[in-house]
Parts: C-alpha cells; structure tokens; sequence
C-alpha cells in the first residue's frame, strides 16, 4: 500500500515538472545504486580496518616476520596482500624495480576504488543545471499562459506556473547535494587508503630496523682537527 501510494506521488510529480524531473529521477537512481555499490566494495575490501596492518608494518620495523605474516594472514585489508607479497619477494636482485612494482599494483587497487566517482561527479554537477534549465522552461510557459489571458489575468495562473517551474531547480538541488556530499566522503576515503599504501611500501622496503643496523656498521667518519 505504501509502495502504491509513493509511486503514485512520484507520478504526479513527474506529470507537474514534464520530462526535466523524468531525468532527474533516473539520474537519483543511478547515483542511489552507485552509491549503495561502492559502499559494498568498500566494505568488501576493508577501507579504514588497517589495525592489524598498522601493527604489522611495526612488527617489520622491529624486524618480526613472523609476527607481520600472522598480523597479515588476519587482516581484512585489500592492502594485506600487497604486504605479504613484499614480504616474500624482498630479498629480489633489484629491488628497486619492484618496489616501483608493487607501486603500480597499489595504484591499481586504489582505482578500482575510485571507479564510479566520475559518474556521481557528472551527477552532483549535471542535476542542478538540469533543474535550472526545467525552471527556465516552467517560467517561459507560465508568462505565455499570462500573456494569452489578456486583461483577464488570474494572480493564480502566474503563481501555479512559477511554483512548477521551481519545483525542477528544488529536484535538481535535491539529486546533487546528498550526492556531492557521499562523494567528498568517498573521495576522502581513498586519499586516506592511498597514504596508507604509499607509507606501508617505504616501510616495507626501508624498515627502521636496517636502517639502524647499517647506521651501526657504517664506518665512523673522522673531521679533522682545526687546531
């Protein structure tokens, strides 16, 4: 019954605003499923659960593999894997190559993230212009209707038309702000997971626990005395 008595409304409403709130309607849906489906991959992929990965980069600075590899094995991360692969490959004949590697497959994994941001992008900055645009058509067929009504002019005609013609530009801010907003937040999600990567493969490749050891076996450097 509810069902029934929402799509009649939305009926009504697409009957009032003409194809502009048509569009704007398919364009909610589409951000709605868009949406609801990067939730799904974020959480999927465990973006912002990197407490085990955080303690396993500091196990490797102290320079406890088995410790990284159990912290690792347990994480619900999609950057675990990335680590574990390090891991096993550290001791390859040119690191750095695949340090530049493992960058790329992190980058890779981080843009499957952000797929879909264009398409909510389009939406939040399309959807009010669409409205603008269905207001300026509502207002030019309301002055025709008070154009053709002569002297006999009705307040009531100019007000109806000007109320539709408004309601496209109320739909359009409707459709782009809740959409610009879960966009910032997404957007902001993944910076966070790109610093995360970025931090975890210096740290991989460069733990402070060789840093110390070749600080410590480093030939002392003699200055000579001025005096």
């Amino acid at each position: 019954m509810m069902l029934e008595g929402a799509l009649s409304n939305l009926g009504r409403l697409v009957d009032l605003g003409g194809p502009v709130v048509a569009i704007l309607l398919a364009m909610s849906l589409i951000s709605l499923a868009t949406i609801f489906y990067k939730m799904f991959q974020f959480v999927n992929a465990g973006v912002g659960r990197h407490e085990r990965l955080r303690r396993a980069s500091a196990a490797l600075d102290r320079g406890d593999r088995g410790e990284a590899r159990r912290l690792l094995g347990e994480s619900r991360s999609h950057l675990a894997p990335l680590v574990e692969q390090m891991l096993d490959r550290m001791n390859v004949a040119d690191p750095e190559t695949y340090q530049a590697r493992v960058e790329a497959e992190a980058a890779e994994r981080l843009d499957r993230l952000e797929g879909g941001f264009r398409l909510l992008d389009s939406i939040a900055q399309i959807a009010p212009l669409l409205g603008l645009f269905g207001t300026v058509l509502g207002m030019i067929d309301a002055f025709q209707a008070l154009q053709e009504a002569g002297d006999s002019v009705d307040p009531s005609i100019l007000a109806g038309g000007i109320w539709v013609a408004l309601m496209t530009t109320a739909a359009g801010l409707a459709v782009a702000m809740p959409t610009a907003l879960v966009l910032t937040w997404f957007e902001t999600r993944t910076e966070a997971e790109r610093a995360l990567a970025d931090g975890l493969i210096r740290r991989t490749f460069c733990p402070i626990e060789s840093s110390v050891s070749v600080s410590a076996h480093a030939p002392a450097v003699l200055v000579p005395d001025a005096g």
